[in-house]
């Protein structure tokens, strides 16, 4: 019951308020402390052997640590009273979400899409996305406004409230870490192909269930929405796997054939460019509505997850 509660607060809290710069937020400490962890690894150990059997070393210190840490200090602040244990694990599982600032990174680009401005909504899209996005049209801004709110309704939202309904708020705060780890070092470049090999196939582990089940709540948000039921679950069946991350192309292609839209394409980085698997069937095109349509579908999809916590603890306090 605590635990869903707590889940459904910390939603509402991260609804209203986000993530304000004058708060310190953990994602930051989690930052500084794989820096410090890797330029310590590096210094001791330089063959590619060596670095890959060292990978295991970070996720298991990083992560490890925000659980441990996260525990202790909701388990001393319960010692003082439980009131102040349940307020800090609100205020922790709030940090771990980010609801909000999604809606907001993809409206600032609607926004600028709308007005007609597209060097200010390249701009803003260039603060979320890692391709160039300088010499983008309004369709291709859109893709990867959408790709983007698409892919993070999976690690900005659902997966760290589906760890703290199965292991509480540490185990939400050890996600981060384990999405934050793979951020920093889980590319598969010359620099970090051994030691970061650990930490991405940690993220692509602990997103797995997550990534299905927000293709699952994205069928029910499209009916909800009045969007094609059947053709984000065509789009699913017939495209997620083609995505080159295990767990993205699930989200992208349900928002992809929900909205008769095609995601996928070539993108541009660093001036060198590749291709990404198609995702959905080109019914419509690509435009800025589509951004604002994906954010509704978000928040539906995030409103299901609670609301079934919810709901799933109410049944369980009947039964009992």
């Amino acid at each position: 019951m605590v635990v869903s509660v707590i889940i459904a607060a910390a939603y509402v809290l991260d609804r209203l308020i986000g993530d304000p710069r004058w708060i310190p937020h953990p994602v930051i400490g989690m930052g500084k402390g794989i820096t410090l962890l890797e330029k310590g690894i590096r210094g001791r150990w330089q063959s590619p052997q060596a670095l890959k059997r060292a990978g295991l070393i970070l996720p298991l210190c990083i992560a490890g640590g925000a659980y441990g840490i996260t525990w202790l200090l909701i388990a001393g602040l319960a010692i003082l009273h439980p009131w102040l244990a349940i307020g800090a694990e609100i205020i922790l599982l709030a940090t771990t979400i980010a609801s909000k600032g999604l809606k907001d990174a993809g409206m600032a680009v609607y926004q600028q899409l709308v007005q007609g401005n597209l060097p200010a909504a390249r701009q803003e899209l260039g603060m979320i996305v890692g391709r160039d996005t300088n010499e983008l049209d309004e369709p291709e801004i859109t893709r990867g406004a959408v790709e983007t709110v698409a892919e993070n309704i999976v690690d900005a939202i659902i997966s760290p409230l589906f760890y703290a309904l199965l292991g509480g708020v540490p185990l939400a705060m050890a996600y981060r870490a384990v999405n934050t780890l793979d951020s920093m070092v889980g590319y598969k470049n010359e620099k970090y192909k051994d030691l970061g090999w650990a930490s991405a196939r940690l993220d692509d582990v602990a997103n797995y269930i997550p990534a299905r089940l927000t293709a699952l709540l994205l069928f029910i948000a499209a009916w909800l929405n009045g969007n094609s039921v059947s053709g984000s679950i065509q789009a699913v069946r017939q495209d997620a796997r083609q995505h080159p991350s295990p767990n993205s192309g699930y989200p992208e292609a349900a928002v992809a054939g929900a909205l008769g839209i095609r995601l996928g394409g070539y993108n541009v980085y660093h001036g060198v460019r590749s291709f990404r698997a198609y995702m959905g069937q080109p019914l419509e095109q690509l435009q800025a509505e589509h951004i604002r349509r994906t954010v509704r579908l978000m928040f539906v999809v995030c409103n299901l997850f609670v609301g079934l916590c919810l709901a799933v603890t109410v049944i369980w306090l009947l039964i009992a």
